[in-house]
């Protein structure tokens, strides 16, 4: 019987990741996302922004999407948006550029998601892998004694770990 591998046998660098105080603005975020993108070639781990405290606390993650939300009009993050399509999608005008560059210079702290979810170095990849299928992560914080950040397992690691049964 084989034993089963644990978060920390999985588990990545924190600065495998770009990461940026609460206080940096979006404009910021999308600015470093886009720079760790560049050099990434064929490499498809989802791109995704930790933000921290003072204290270097984890806080919050920012994606992509988070980041385009943070961007667009109010209307996007309504759920009406989806039922008054010609509202919710205005054009790119010189206006809608305009308010995009004013909502740039919002922290990233008022469009991150905030951290709910996390393991243990020591937790089986059963339960970092029902997590993230359980909530849509792509990735999850290592903590250690619940409080301490030490790293993050990814779901692409979670995936091929899982994908090895089938071999």
């Amino acid at each position: 019987m084989t034993r089963e591998n644990v978060v920390k046998d999985l588990m990545v660098s924190i600065f495998d990741y770009p990461h940026v105080p609460y206080w940096f603005s979006i404009g910021q975020a999308v600015q470093l996302i886009k720079m760790s993108v560049s050099g990434q070639g064929d490499r498809l781990d989802p791109v995704v922004i930790l933000v921290f405290d003072e204290k270097y606390n984890l806080v919050g993650t920012a994606g992509r999407n988070e980041l385009l939300k943070g961007l667009g009009p109010d209307s996007w993050n309504s759920e009406s948006a989806i039922e008054e399509q010609s509202e919710a999608f205005p054009d790119m005008s010189e206006d809608f550029l305009a308010e995009a560059r004013e909502r740039a210079e919002r922290p990233v702290s008022e469009v991150m998601a905030s951290v709910k979810y996390f393991v243990q170095p020591d937790d089986s990849v059963t339960r970092a892998a029902f997590l993230m299928a359980r909530h849509n992560l792509l990735m999850l914080p290592v903590l250690e004694g619940k409080k301490k950040f030490v790293g993050l397992v990814r779901i692409a690691d979670v995936f091929d770990d899982f994908a090895s049964v089938t071999e």
